[in-house]
């Protein structure tokens, strides 16, 4: 690979100041918890009304979202809710934001801002929040899942943080640690973030000369993702001469990382995450990443512009970070004997 292929992903990490002096102020006043409102207006509140819907509880995002908060002098009071994976909470927490009419709504994931926020060309925006600013963080493919238009300028009241790391990159990580001609893939169907994702590969697998394996993971009768037969699904890619296992930035996969990543140790296939909990705790080999920490303080920084700025979120880029962090974890490769280059160590987090 040519030095400046290399150059678009070898890049510093990124070290959060991973304290949690603002979380534990707020804790104290009882503001991190799922209270109500001030009485009042939003115009008579003197301090900014935050609404958070989170997908599954508070993670270093939200850490990121405080700390940066506090750092810039923001004194705000929250409403936090917690839909604890279920989708189907969503249309109630729209009825209670129109009821509580805060300043500002911070949604995390992709599938938590669409329940919210709904699609910018939705044939039903009555079903969803339009008319308050809406922040989201970590969302791969705003514009591809249909939350905004465009990302330079959303062109409506959503903007925010993209976590992914832009999956061409990724894959130029990837073959620099291990070539592959064969790339297993599992998704969700019901996941429009990762349905685009798989698109894009699709069109990389041409222009890059590799054969995409895609496998979507079983479904109920309701059209949801079930874990039922993954440890087959996950042989099945290597049999088919799969020699990386991606996994996507996929909601659904992430809860099932305790069957996934043994299952692909067991046979042998390494491992690539495109997000950082696919490595800490999903038992990913290694990953390119955007840390969660550093997407929180992202997001926090539109929430800033909006509620101290004045500024019209319509017109607040929606961005991702400018640096990543390389993240190998050392008893994975220990496992399936598969070690890093050498170089790569010299600019690479280790896990041990």
């Amino acid at each position: 690979m040519k030095k400046d292929a290399q150059s678009d992903w070898r890049l510093c990490l990124i070290e959060g100041g991973m304290t949690r002096r603002r979380a534990l102020k707020l804790a104290g006043a009882g503001t991190l918890g799922a209270m109500l409102p001030e009485t009042g207006s939003a115009q008579d509140r003197q301090r900014p009304h935050i609404y958070m819907v989170t997908y599954r509880g508070e993670t270093d995002v939200e850490r990121g979202f405080f700390d940066y908060l506090e750092a810039q002098g923001l004194d705000a009071e929250f409403t936090r809710r917690n839909i604890d994976r279920d989708n189907d909470r969503l249309p109630g927490l729209v009825e209670e934001i129109r009821e509580l009419q805060p300043d500002l709504v911070y949604t995390w994931g992709t599938s938590v801002t669409l329940g919210i926020a709904g699609r910018h060309d939705s044939e039903t925006p009555e079903q969803h929040i339009r008319d308050i600013p809406i922040v989201f963080a970590l969302v791969s493919a705003p514009v591809q899942s249909g939350i905004i238009p465009e990302r330079a300028e959303p062109a409506r009241n959503v903007t925010g943080a993209i976590h992914v790391v832009p999956p061409e990159t990724q894959l130029r990580a990837m073959r620099a640690y291990r070539p592959f001609e064969r790339l297993g893939v599992l998704y969700s169907r019901n996941e429009e973030n990762s349905v685009v994702i798989v698109q894009d590969l699709e069109v990389l697998a041409e222009e890059m000369g590799f054969t995409l394996l895609a496998q979507p993971f079983a479904e109920d009768d309701r059209g949801r993702p079930t874990a039922e037969g993954v440890e087959d699904l996950v042989q099945g890619l290597k049999d088919q001469g799969a020699d990386w296992l991606y996994y996507l930035p996929d909601t659904f996969l992430g809860t099932i990382y305790d069957r996934v990543s043994p299952a692909a140790l067991q046979a042998g296939l390494p491992t690539f995450g495109a997000a950082e909990l696919a490595v800490r705790e999903g038992g990913a080999l290694v990953g390119l990443v955007s840390r969660y920490y550093s997407v929180g303080q992202l997001a926090a920084s539109k929430a800033i512009k909006v509620l101290r700025d004045g500024e019209d979120a319509a017109g607040i880029p929606a961005e991702t970070l400018s640096r990543f962090s390389l993240i190998i974890n050392m008893q994975v490769a220990k496992e399936l004997e598969l070690y890093p280059p050498l170089a790569m160590l010299n600019y690479a987090e280790v896990l041990t």
